[in-house]
């Protein structure tokens, strides 16, 4: 469950350099003018406080902070994403008890907590919102500044298909940050976990347009944010299957102007990855659409994208299964037998036809995600 929550945190390296001045202009305007206070009041507190409270405790702990990271960004608000006192953090997780525990990583533990939808203060289980709250270690963690520029950066991108960053606490002791929970866990877990009921065709196109809208909102920024690293662990469902897109640990700002590519060290997951980026390093939006090509084959045949397991020929799920998805008869072979043949033949070939296209070696040849999104809305 903590690397459902990965990435977000490490985001910054993704800024939308145009948007961020367009939010710096917004917020001295508000600072100028008749209704400040109320801007003050609606995104709750100033990136200066912030900053002053995090140098108070860097002081009081002895740890170095250069004054002059922050000082330029001290004007800013963080919309719609709140401090949250540790105390209140404390008492959600009754005091991170292991019996709060959803997950770890290397870096992280992620706890389940109630807090108050509004005041954002700390509630009785059951009542308030849910949300899952990561507190970082911070000897494997990175700087305050890069923090505070995440926690800035991800206040911007807003999408009904993302997961949604609802806070933090923040101090030279402590770095948390709180986000929605997702009560039905990942894809990954409804297509391969026992113990979980498996998805009925509705829900997996369901999932699929979702994630498709998420990844298309990306691609589709002023400066586009390539993911690089879709899969179906990544792809979060809440308790109605609403679909929210997370793991933004290896996210790049796409190529703008006469550029073509970015050029990067090659990272992600092996078997989404496209073959092109693996080969060559260069990242392009059309990676991404690939990614999304293996969750839909995932999503049409139950299966894991690499299962060694699975029969000699069968290990590498694009290889094996590509030769069945151009064609109507050939299809049946390799949609999920738990479906039991409950779903609609023409319906499930639409899928299959934009899942080649997705997974073609070509990158050119690969729709955009805006593309994907209009031919699964149509379904």
């Amino acid at each position: 469950m903590s690397r459902i929550y990965d990435g977000w945190e490490r985001l910054v390296g993704v800024v939308l350099k145009r948007e961020e001045d367009r939010q710096l202009a917004l917020c001295e305007s508000f600072s100028s003018s008749s209704s400040s206070a109320d801007a003050t009041s609606r995104f709750s507190f100033s990136f200066n406080s912030v900053v002053r409270d995090f140098r108070n405790d860097c002081r009081n702990s002895g740890e170095r902070l250069d004054p002059a990271d922050l000082s330029s960004q001290e004007t800013l608000f963080f919309r719609d994403v709140m401090a949250i006192e540790y105390g209140e953090l404390q008492k959600a997780t009754k005091n991170f008890h292991p019996d709060m525990l959803l997950g770890e990583g290397a870096f992280a533990f992620v706890y389940k907590g109630w807090i108050h939808e509004h005041h954002l203060t700390a509630t009785k289980p059951g009542c308030g919102i849910t949300v899952a709250i990561k507190k970082m270690n911070l000897e494997g963690h990175q700087g305050s500044k890069e923090l505070l520029d995440k926690i800035h950066y991800l206040s911007q991108l807003r999408h009904p298909n993302l997961i949604k960053l609802v806070g933090y606490s923040f101090s030279a002791k402590n770095r948390i940050l709180v986000y929605e929970y997702m009560c039905k866990g990942s894809l990954d877990n409804h297509l391969f976990r026992r113990g979980h009921n498996s998805l009925n065709w509705a829900t997996r196109v369901k999932v699929a347009i979702g994630s498709a809208r998420a990844i298309a909102f990306l691609h589709d920024l002023e400066i586009p944010v390539i993911h690089r690293d879709i899969k179906s662990s990544n792809i979060l469902l809440d308790g109605d299957f609403n679909t929210k897109l997370s793991g933004f640990g290896l996210a790049k700002d796409g190529p703008t102007g006469d550029r073509t590519h970015v050029s990067t060290q090659v990272m992600g997951t092996y078997g989404y990855a496209a073959p092109e980026y693996i080969a060559t390093g260069r990242l392009t939006t059309r990676c991404d659409v690939y990614g999304f090509g293996a969750v839909l084959l995932e999503l049409i045949s139950g299966r894991r994208i690499i299962d060694s397991e699975r029969p000699a020929g069968e290990h590498n799920l694009i290889d094996w299964a590509k030769p069945y998805l151009n064609g109507k008869k050939r299809l049946p072979r390799i949609v999920d037998s738990r479906l039991e043949g409950n779903y609609p033949p023409k319906q499930a070939y639409e899928v299959a036809k934009i899942t080649l296209q997705c997974l073609s070696v070509e990158p050119r040849l690969r729709p955009k995600m805006s593309e994907v999104v209009g031919v699964l809305e149509k379904l």
